[in-house]
């Protein structure tokens, strides 16, 4: 079964976010195995350096970095189409290797945590907040099941 991972910091508290996500997550369980982590957010009265920092470590607790694709979601990371991102999770499960997706919070995903990832991957150039990042993130796992299975979700 094609597996996915999702480590993220802050749960999602904003209804109409819950919503999206939920609306994506259930179009996805038939076909995907799909694990969502979720860590608590560091104190606010701590400089970003150093909530950057607890945060990476609460994250970097839950990566299985030898036997995963650690995937950290950023925008200055790489752009994909919708086509090229199926066609790439497809090779990382047939390498037996599966995506785990960080996300970071407010301030986004620290760089000792960055420097271990295997791969940075960006929804585009604008910073999008955190939250909306895990509902494009499930879109786009939605969009590429579909484009795999030939369903027709996907226009071209």
């Amino acid at each position: 079964m094609k597996q996915v991972r999702i480590v993220a910091v802050g749960r999602i508290k904003t209804p109409h976010w819950l919503a999206a996500i939920d609306f994506y997550r259930k179009r996805i369980a038939t076909p995907m195995r799909l694990d969502e982590k979720v860590v608590k957010d560091a104190d606010p009265s701590l400089p970003m350096a150093k909530r950057l920092e607890k945060e990476a470590e609460r994250l970097e607790a839950l990566c299985r970095f030898g036997e995963e694709t650690v995937v950290c979601l950023d925008e200055r990371g790489k752009n994909m189409t919708s086509p090229a991102f199926a066609a790439w999770l497809t090779t990382l499960w047939d390498a037996d290797r599966p995506p785990v997706f960080i996300i970071g919070g407010a301030f986004g995903i620290g760089p000792s945590l960055k420097a271990k990832t295997t791969h940075s991957l960006s929804f585009g150039a604008m910073t999008l907040p955190h939250e909306l990042a895990r509902v494009v993130l499930y879109e786009q796992l939605y969009r590429a099941e579909s484009i795999l299975s030939g369903s027709g979700y996907h226009h071209e």
